[in-house]
């Protein structure tokens, strides 16, 4: 297997307050595990600056326009009560944007069979018209309708694993059956969405998590729940929203995963893209706030997309 990685020092430069879990140093600890000789073979890229148009596929010109408009030209301006921009947010919105559209190129013209996409900050809390949650805009979602409107694909399954519900992408795809949307998150937890009631177009397949679950649970949700919506829907391209934040060491939640469980996924949704999709899968980090578990975790994450 041929996996790519794409990263920029921009996404560095994205500042947060003191204290604030979605921090740079979350990067860094990825750059530094992801420089072990084990991971000699990655195929290492520079992430390109994105289209801003390609927003457009999945947020309206006037919210994409107040978010532009509140990035300050110094210091740090509050989105709302976790989201901040600093001067070079937009910029790294924007690579990150870049990033996933190089990613969905990349599998479909067969520069590489699978891709890791080690950004921030993450996207996946981001609304049609809402920005929340440390989200800007929804890089998944924007990568997903990139793949239906520059490769023509027809189906597109994100796959979500952060331990919080990914509110944004579940809200734009609510009623869209092109795109499936399935998701393992803790529950009760932020954002408050997420039961399994919530089915959208019959589309939105959740699976939440009670606290202080681990693997067996976890594992007993993909298999029940997202592996057979997989298979069911035979998507062209198997998108990932990666968060690592379902590890237990992680400090935002309750679910105590550890790094062979996210191997184990990983090798699942793999099996799924070589049956449905010509291995063609993207994975995007979206969160994990302990930087040990998150670092051991995108290791066993990317050794696995390596290992095929």
């Amino acid at each position: 297997m041929t996996t790519r990685l794409y990263t920029h020092p921009i996404f560095l430069e994205h500042i947060t307050p003191p204290g604030h879990p979605e921090r740079p140093d979350r990067l860094r600890a990825i750059e530094r595990v992801l420089d072990d000789e084990a991971f000699a073979a990655l195929d290492r890229v520079k992430a390109p600056e994105g289209d801003e148009a390609t927003i457009l596929y999945a947020h309206p010109a006037d919210f994409v326009a107040r978010v532009r408009a509140a990035i300050p030209e110094e210091g740090l301006a509050r989105i709302d009560a976790d989201t901040t921009a600093s001067p070079k947010s937009w910029q790294a919105v924007i690579t990150a944007i870049g990033a996933a559209n190089a990613a969905v190129d990349d599998v479909f013209t067969g520069r590489a069979d699978n891709v890791f996409v080690a950004a921030r900050p993450p996207g996946h809390h981001a609304e049609k018209t809402t920005a929340m949650g440390f989200c800007f805009f929804n890089t998944a979602a924007i990568a997903a309708r990139y793949a239906q409107k520059k490769h023509g694909v027809e189906r597109v399954a994100v796959v979500d694993w952060d331990v919080h519900h990914g509110n944004g992408t579940q809200d734009i795809f609510w009623d869209d059956p092109s795109v499936l949307y399935c998701s393992t998150h803790q529950m009760p937890l932020y954002p408050g969405t997420g039961a399994k009631s919530e089915t959208g177009a019959g589309n939105i397949v959740n699976a939440p998590l009670a606290p202080q679950t681990g693997s067996e649970v976890f594992r007993d949700a993909f298999l029940s729940r997202v592996l057979p919506a997989l298979d069911n829907f035979a998507p062209d391209l198997i998108i990932i929203s990666a968060g690592f934040d379902a590890h237990h060491r992680d400090p935002l939640a309750e679910i105590n995963l550890t790094e062979d469980d996210f191997d184990w996924a990983t090798g699942q949704l793999m099996q799924r893209a070589a049956r449905h999709s010509g291995n063609r899968l993207v994975s995007l980090l979206e969160g994990g706030y302990d930087l040990q578990g998150l670092a051991f975790s995108v290791a066993a994450h990317v050794g696995r997309l390596m290992k095929g």
